[in-house]
């Protein structure tokens, strides 16, 4: 009996961890301020997880992003917005402590 209240201890612990941490980064996002910043998108990806048995898999979408100083940022991204981020584009990210918010590509015509 004292081994599964421990367990169930630790679940519950876990469970309201993952919760704090969620709540502090949202809480720190919303802190932090809205930047626009040039930069150029220099790599992609995606990280899937789960999907093995009968559980459905999970598609996370990622950008990196570098500024003009050379830093650069990496961020999760929609589904629908990584779809139109290219390799190689210029423009103006907006972003938000983690929280990717937007990407506008600057077009340059060569002629």
């Amino acid at each position: 009996m004292i081994i599964f209240t421990i367990i169930a201890v630790l679940i519950g612990g876990f469970i309201l961890f993952s919760i704090i941490k969620g709540v502090m980064k949202w809480s720190s996002n919303n802190a932090s301020p809205i930047h626009n910043l040039t930069c150029k998108v220099v790599a992609k990806r995606m990280q899937v997880s789960g999907g093995s048995g009968d559980s459905s898999a999970n598609t996370s979408y990622y950008a990196t992003f570098e500024f003009e100083d050379r830093q650069r940022l990496e961020l999760r991204v929609g589904r629908d917005q990584f779809g139109y981020i290219v390799e190689g584009d210029q423009g103006i990210l907006t972003y938000q402590g983690s929280r990717f918010k937007g990407f506008s590509r600057q077009l340059s015509f060569q002629g």
